[in-house]
């Protein structure tokens, strides 16, 4: 089975003893974020658990931990992108960020890495000659350390409307502006534009509209085909083809406060539950309380045991 840490909140940025201290006990408890009090205990023996999946910005506080992930198969998105503090404020410079990016790739190879360049919004400071211009020079900073680019453009949700205002939809213009302009330049770096729940408008232009968090691209990384039961598959409805189902983070707890992201209601919010936060403790957030009712997930790897030729 596949693990997920990254959908809800950045684990390797800011949890990482938390992780490992969960690896070196074996398991995990993850509360139902609509259900507190219905819990699920995840084992993270690496006899059931076959990858684990990182949504990272910043993988660095990871680095001197890597030794207790090799027994796993792993699988890291790194969300790089040109914007500013007035943006993305507690994430760390770019150029820190592809340093660390080359450095990731070395360490569990070219197939276990994807860069993400999202979400992307258009506004007068940031206009769409301003993001082909960057994206143009980091593709060509991270050639040969990847083989993925995954791009989404912005869904205002409420919080995001409230906590970045100048932001708007990217017209249909747009998007195939820059989607053509990035599907070019990625093919001149040696790599793929995959297009995040965004249809397959751009599929005519050269981009993979497959999904970017697929079956496929975790048997890439792990060198081995999965045999990914039904109740494993993504089962949201729209464009989203990607594997998703178990994570174990928890929302609110992202201390990057970046103005776009849907998974923090509130800087105030963040910063409570951060410091809050204990290592030791069994959940990312909390505690074991009297009212939980604890259900042990049903675990069992997928990988399909048959030999995988790479050509």
């Amino acid at each position: 089975m596949i693990i997920q840490t990254g959908m809800r909140t950045d684990i390797p940025a800011f949890y990482s003893e938390w992780l490992i201290n969960r690896i070196k006990e074996g398991f995990v408890l993850v509360r139902n974020p609509y259900n507190p009090s219905q819990v699920t205990r995840y084992s993270l023996s690496p006899e059931v658990v076959d990858l684990i999946a990182f949504c990272t910005k910043n993988p660095a506080p990871m680095f001197p931990r890597m030794e207790y992930l090799k027994p796993y198969g792993q699988y890291w998105f790194v969300t790089i992108t040109p914007y500013g503090k007035d943006v993305e404020p507690n994430v760390p410079d770019k150029q820190i960020v592809m340093e660390d990016f080359k450095t990731l790739s070395d360490m569990v190879g070219v197939d276990s890495v994807g860069w993400r360049y999202d979400p992307i919004f258009v506004d007068p400071e940031h206009s769409v000659e301003w993001h082909i211009s960057q994206f143009e020079e980091m593709a060509q900073n991270l050639a040969g350390y990847t083989h993925s680019c995954v791009i989404s453009f912005i869904d205002i949700y409420k919080k995001v409307r409230r906590n970045l205002p100048k932001a708007r939809e990217v017209f249909q213009e747009d998007r195939l502006t820059i989607g053509k302009a990035f599907i070019e330049i990625a093919r001149a770096h040696d790599m793929v534009i995959r297009p995040c729940a965004e249809g397959k408008s751009l599929e005519a232009y050269g981009a993979d509209c497959s999904g970017c968090m697929t079956v496929k691209t975790f048997e890439n990384a792990l060198h081995a085909n999965l045999d990914v039961p039904k109740r494993g598959k993504n089962q949201r409805n729209g464009e989203c083809a990607c594997l998703l189902g178990t994570d174990i983070g928890a929302y609110n707890t992202c201390g990057h406060l970046c103005k776009y992201c849907y998974a923090n209601a509130n800087p105030a919010l963040v910063k409570k539950n951060m410091l809050n936060h204990n290592p030791d403790s069994p959940f990312l957030l909390g505690e074991l309380t009297p009212e939980d009712v604890i259900h042990e997930a049903r675990q069992e790897s997928w990988l399909d045991g048959q030999m995988r030729l790479e050509i």
